[in-house]
Formats: structure tokens, sequence, C-alpha cells
């Protein structure tokens, strides 16, 4: 053997590991191209149209376009309507988080549980309102939260209750789109707990069963530790979902009534395709990232404070 081998030898092994690096770029291309094409391209149009005036006099002609700086986001600061939509999108948050998350954690365990028959079609069922078109069954929860005809208030005068408006009061609206939400969606949040809930040693349960836990201190003790760090991305996913909710309150109730469930997508969506003003609609757009970011970014701070993640 001489000298002059490992330095082959090592000349070889970069060689290889080069060529492996260049196939590995070969493969993630085509994805990081598509990426930049029609998400990173996007967003920074996005945001270099917030700095204008952009509207439908530029659509006409883009001698018209101006460049306005921060005015677009200096305006939102100081529009009512804005902050009116915050506030609802806010309301929308706080209760549907907690909801959502709570039916799909307690549906999960319920399916879970090995002395439920037929977990498969329950499984199916549940599910099943997740995949159906949003807009149909919104349509359909319109017809079932009818003042006169609807299906909910029959049982509410069955019972000896009041018909409600549910969605022509301020006071009822959110509460209504939010029942429609909530079991449009728990379904998905259900299944990430379902799977997680299966990863969870038998032994644990068996150690506190010994231990004299019952039924609450082991899902206390034993499965909220396990799911912690899911319990962290359903609530970072829902969080997500609910800032973002447009078609719920577009077709169920058209923002009203007395604007009580304009949400900023739908404050957007007016300024941009109502109003055509883009330029304003583009800065509501990165308001509404910016807030979605900040609260992600509280989230995770507050799950590692806690140990739901390292």
């Amino acid at each position: 053997m001489t000298v002059a081998d490992p330095a082959i030898s090592a000349v070889k092994r970069s060689r290889g590991l080069a060529a492996r690096e260049r196939a590995a770029w070969a493969f993630v291309a085509p994805a990081m191209i598509a990426i930049g094409l029609f998400f990173a391209l996007p967003v920074i149009a996005a945001l270099l149209l917030s700095l204008t005036d952009f509207d439908i006099y530029a659509l006409a002609d883009l001698d018209n376009l101006r460049f306005v700086g921060l005015q677009n986001y200096e305006r939102l600061m100081t529009n009512p309507l804005f902050w009116g939509a915050m506030k609802n999108t806010l309301t929308f948050a706080v209760l549907g988080v907690p909801l959502s998350i709570a039916a799909s954690l307690a549906a999960a365990v319920i399916l879970n549980a090995r002395v439920v028959k037929w977990r498969p079609i329950w499984r199916v069922m549940f599910f099943a309102p997740y995949v159906t078109t949003l807009v149909a069954t919104a349509v359909v929860w319109r017809y079932l939260l009818h003042t006169r005809y609807g299906v909910i208030n029959w049982a509410l005068g069955s019972i000896g209750l009041p018909a409600v408006d549910w969605l022509g009061q301020p006071s009822t609206s959110i509460p209504a789109i939010l029942m429609f939400v909530v079991w449009k969606i728990f379904g998905y949040n259900m299944l990430i707990f379902l799977a997680v809930l299966q990863t969870v040693p038998d032994d644990l349960y068996e150690a506190a069963r010994i231990d004299g836990a019952g039924p609450r201190k082991q899902f206390r003790h034993v499965t909220l530790p396990a799911i912690a760090p899911t319990m962290l991305l359903v609530s970072i996913i829902s969080v997500a979902s609910f800032f973002q909710l447009f078609a719920e309150p577009y077709v169920m109730t058209q923002g009203g009534p007395a604007q009580s469930t304009v949400t900023v997508l739908y404050f957007m969506y007016e300024e941009g395709f109502k109003w055509w003003n883009l330029g304003s609609a583009s800065a509501v757009a990165f308001v509404l990232f910016l807030c979605i970011l900040a609260i992600t970014l509280v989230q995770l701070a507050v799950a590692k404070r806690v140990g739901a993640y390292q």
C-alpha cells in the first residue's frame, strides 16, 4: 500500500458525496422551483403591491399606479371597519380553537377505546364533514338554523323554548357559525389525535391503574403528557384556520348582521374584489400574516415553557 492510496480514497469519497449531493438537489429542484414560482414570487409581488395604491384605475392603465409607502397600513390602523373585523376574528379564534380541540380530542379518546364497536364506521362518519364541500354544507346549515323552518328551532320548540333568530342577531350569529365550523373541521383534528393516542404504550396505563389512578387521572397524567406535542401542532393549525375564516360567514351571513361576522379575510376580500383597492387588500393580508406569526410564536414559547416540546 502506497502513501497515495489514502489520498485517492479520500478523493473518491468526496466525489461520491458530491454526486449524491447533486442527485439530492436534482430531486428537490422541481419542488423548490414550484415553491419559488407559486409561493415566493406571489408573496413578494403582494408585498410590493401593498406599498402602492393599485386599484381599478391602475388595472386600466399602469400609469395610474403610484408608490405610497406605508400609507395603506396607516389607513388600516385608523379604519374602524378593520378593527371591527379584527375583533370578530379574535372572537372566532378565542371561542373556536378550544371548542374544536376539545371536540376532536373527546371523539378521539372515545374511538380509541377498545369497548367501542364499529370504530372504522364511526371514524368515517366523524371525518365525513371535513371532506364535504364547504359551500354546500354551509347552505344546509343555513336551513338548519332558519328561524321558522330550521330543525334546530323545531327541536327547541318541542321542549318549550322560544325560536332563536340564529343568523339575524349579532349576539347569536357568531355562535351559530362556530357550531358549523367546529362540526366541519373537528374530524380532521380527531384523526391526528387518534393516530397519536394509538402510539401511547399500554404499559403506562397499566402502571397508572396499579397505582390506583382512575380514568381522569390516567387522562391527566398519562394521555395529556404523551400527546402534548400533537396538541401544540393541532392548536397552531386551528389558530391559523380560524384566523382565515371567510367562506363560512360569506355564505351564511354575508358578514351581517350589522357586520358582526365580518372577519379579516372577509374584509380583505371586500377591499380587493368589491372596491378594487388591491393595494389595501395586500396590506390586510400581510397584517393578517403578522398576527398569525405572532400568535404562533407565543404558542411555541408557552409550549416550551411548560415542556410540551424541546
